[in-house]
């Protein structure tokens, strides 16, 4: 073995011993709660994948849509074939209707649907999609928000997306993801496409 060969196979050694021992000390488990933020694209794809990977494992899932219009969603087209349930807010982006009273009801019906889900055991899984525009719009309460996810049951699973995450969230969360944009079609004039943006 060469000295290069060598040194390698000894860096890897103390890797495999500190990621070893990392794994022997992470015992506890509970249900996660994560937050996928930042200005780039690919949160919700990324929520979405945690919940299809949920059913997959046999796990019951649901999805809370907070802005989101009539247009077709990829995503619920497969996932609801699988039972997953959806509630969608349905009123698109706040720009489009500029009535905050509007859009602000929507989304305490939409956060009732959650906390329903929040609430019950038998769902091993929710994702809480676009959810921190709600919080930084102040259609919802961060304070109601935060303790439904406090009070949830032990073993939920809650996946949040969304750009500008409140603090309060973000502290409470186990897992704090940032999706940083490098590089966008849209800015290049590209629009956005069936099966690939939604």
């Amino acid at each position: 073995m060469s000295e290069q060969q060598n040194k390698h196979k000894q860096r890897q050694q103390k890797l495999k011993e500190s990621v070893d021992a990392k794994i022997e000390a992470a015992q506890e488990e509970k249900g996660i709660l994560l937050v996928l933020t930042g200005n780039g694209k690919g949160k919700s794809t990324a929520g979405f994948g945690t919940v299809a990977r949920a059913i997959g494992h046999g796990k019951k899932a649901a999805v809370v849509q907070f802005i989101k219009g009539s247009w077709e969603c990829g995503e619920r087209n497969v996932l609801e074939k699988l039972g997953v349930e959806f509630h969608v807010m349905g009123t698109g982006f706040t720009w489009e209707t500029q009535d905050k009273e509007k859009d602000t009801v929507a989304a305490v019906t939409a956060w009732e649907a959650a906390e329903k889900l929040l609430a019950d055991e038998s769902i091993d899984c929710v994702l809480l999609d676009e959810l921190t525009y709600m919080v930084s719009y102040h259609y919802l309460d961060v304070d109601r928000v935060i303790s439904a996810l406090n009070n949830r049951p032990e073993m939920q699973h809650v996946i949040i997306t969304g750009r500008a995450c409140h603090r309060k969230i973000i502290e409470l969360a186990d897992i704090v993801s940032e999706v940083k944009p490098i590089k966008h079609a849209f800015e290049a004039g590209i629009k956005a496409q069936v099966g690939f943006d939604y």
